[in-house]
C-alpha cells in the first residue's frame, strides 16, 4: 500500500476526527474534510504536465495537502528548501528534476521577500478558483468506502519513488535523494513498535517539510496512525511554540538540540506538563539541554539517530530502553555494522568504525547520480559516512562525521571530542 492509499484508509476510520489544527490559517481540519481536499487538488495538479511538481509550502495542513494531492494524481513532490535561497533553489530543483510547476502561496514569498519564479502557481489563486464543480466530484467520491476511493487515485508498487529531497550540499552541490513509499512506510511502522507513540496522541510539528525529520515524524508518521497534528511554520517561535504545546497538550514532539535548547530557554515551567515523548535528532543532545528539560519540565528527551538517505530514523532510545549519550538501538528491521574505516572489515561490539545501515529504510538512490549512488550503496548496505560504535546491549553511539576525524599517531581522533573538551577547560 503506497502512503496516499494509508491516508485514504485511515481518513475514512476517522473521517470526524480534527487531523490538523493549522495555525496558519487558525481552522479546524477534520480527516474527512482533508481527504475531499487532497482529492480536489489531485484533479487539479494533474493537469499539470510532467512526473514531477514542485512544493514550496511552510509546515501548514496546506503542503500536506499538497504532496496527499501530488502523490494522488501520480506525480512525485520534489520538497523546495525556502529557508535560504529560495529562489535559487527552485530553479535548481527545475534543473535538477526537469520539472516546471512550482507548488507556493503569495504569503511565503512576501515573508521571505523572494519575487516570483517562472512555473510557479500559488495555492491561494487554486483555492480562490475553485467551483461548485470542482468540489462536488470529491465530495461524492469521499463518501465511498476507502476501497473505492483508493482505485479512484494513483496506485503503483511500494518501491515507487514518493519524494524527492535535497541533502544540505555543504560539501557539493546538493542530491536529490529518491525516497520510495516502502522506505517512509518502513519508519512510521517500526518506530512506534520501539517508541510509545499512539493514535490518540496529540503531536506538534514544527520542523520543515523539505526536511526529512519533519516530513516523516510530523507528517506522515501521526496522519498514518490517525493522530492530530497541531502544525506551526517556524520552528524558531521558541516562545509561540511552547504555548502551543500547553494549550494543545501536546504529548509528541519532535525536533533538532538547537530547538529544544530554544523551547528550554523560553517556555515556562508547565508549558511541557503533558509533553510524554520528545525525541530530539540531526545533532548530538547535549546534557545542558537533557537536565535542563528534566529539571524544569520533568521531561526526558530521547536522541536518535538518522539520515535524508534513510527515511531518516535509524535508532532511537525508547522509555523502556535507553542510555544516555547513546542513539538508542537500531529500529526493527534495521541492520547495523560497523567496520573499519579503511578495510571494510566488521569490526566486534565496542570497536569504534564506520556506521552502515541495511533495511527496507535505505534510499532508492540519487536522482540523475549513478556514480554516487554506488558509493554510498554496496551490497544493500548505506554507508553513513558516521564514525560510531555498538555496544554489547545493541546500542548504538555515534562519534560524528568520518570527515571531522583526524589520524594522529596512527589513531584516529575526533575533532568533535577534542572540542568539547576544549569547551569545558576555555573560560
Amino acid at each position: 500500500m503506497q502512503l496516499h492509499q494509508k491516508f485514504i484508509q485511515v481518513a475514512k476510520q476517522n473521517s470526524k476526527k480534527i487531523a490538523v489544527y493549522d495555525q496558519a490559517t487558525g481552522k479546524e481540519i477534520s480527516y474527512e474534510r482533508m481527504l475531499i481536499a487532497s482529492l480536489i487538488l489531485s484533479k487539479k495538479f494533474s493537469n499539470y504536465k510532467g512526473k514531477y511538481l514542485g512544493i514550496m509550502v511552510p509546515t501548514s495542513a496546506g503542503c500536506m495537502l499538497s504532496i496527499l494531492g501530488t502523490l494522488m494524481c501520480g506525480k512525485i513532490p520534489v520538497m523546495i528548501n525556502y529557508a535560504t535561497g529560495a529562489a535559487e533553489n527552485c530553479v535548481y530543483a527545475q534543473e535538477k528534476c526537469s520539472f516546471k510547476t512550482i507548488v507556493t502561496s503569495k504569503k511565503l514569498l512576501e515573508k521571505i521577500n523572494v519575487k516570483p519564479v517562472e512555473g510557479m502557481i500559488f495555492l491561494e489563486d487554486i483555492m480562490a478558483s475553485l467551483s461548485l464543480l470542482n468540489k462536488l466530484p470529491a465530495l461524492i467520491k469521499s463518501k465511498f468506502s476507502a476501497k473505492v476511493i483508493r482505485s479512484f487515485v494513483h496506485n503503483g508498487p511500494e518501491n515507487e519513488v514518493s519524494i524527492i529531497l535535497f541533502t544540505s550540499g555543504s560539501e557539493k552541490e546538493p542530491k536529490a535523494v529518491q525516497l520510495s513509499h516502502k522506505n517512509i512506510l518502513h519508519n512510521i511502522i517500526n518506530i512506534p513498535k520501539q517508541v510509545d507513540i499512539r493514535a490518540d496522541d496529540l503531536y506538534m510539528a514544527n520542523l520543515p517539510l523539505f526536511h526529512i525529520f519533519g516530513l516523516t515524524i510530523d507528517f506522515w508518521l501521526p496522519i498514518s496512525l490517525g493522530g492530530s497534528i497541531v502544525a506551526y511554520p517556524n520552528p524558531l517561535d521558541y516562545k509561540i511554540i511552547s504555548k502551543l504545546v500547553k494549550k494543545y497538550r501536546i504529548t509528541v514532539m519532535a525536533g533538532t538540540p538547537a530547538f529544544f535548547y530554544g523551547y528550554l530557554k523560553k517556555s515556562d515551567p508547565g508549558d511541557f506538563a503533558s509533553l510524554r515523548v520528545g525525541v530530539a535528532g540531526a545533532d548530538k543532545l547535549t546534557p545542558h539541554i537533557y537536565e535542563g528539560f528534566l529539571k524544569k519540565h520533568n521531561v526526558t528527551i530521547l536522541e536518535g539517530y538518522g539520515a535524508t538517505e534513510t527515511s531518516p530514523v535509524i535508532s532511537v532510545n525508547s522509555e523502556k530502553f535507553s542510555k544516555l549519550g547513546s542513539v538508542g538501538k537500531p529500529l526493527p528491521g534495521v541492520q547495523v555494522k560497523i567496520v573499519d574505516r579503511e578495510t571494510d572489515e566488521e569490526l566486534p561490539p565496542n570497536k569504534e568504525g564506520k556506521i552502515l545501515v541495511k533495511g527496507d529504510l535505505v534510499m532508492e538512490g540519487y536522482l540523475g547520480d549513478l556514480e554516487e549512488t554506488s558509493l554510498r550503496i554496496r551490497n544493500g548496505w548505506y554507508d553513513t559516512g558516521d564514525m560510531g560504535v555498538l555496544d554489547e546491549d545493541g546500542f548504538l553511539w555515534h562519534r560524528g562525521r568520518l570527515k571531522r576525524f583526524v589520524k594522529v599517531g596512527g589513531e584516529m581522533v575526533s575533532l568533535v571530542r577534542v572540542e568539547s573538551v576544549l569547551e569545558n577547560l576555555l573560560p
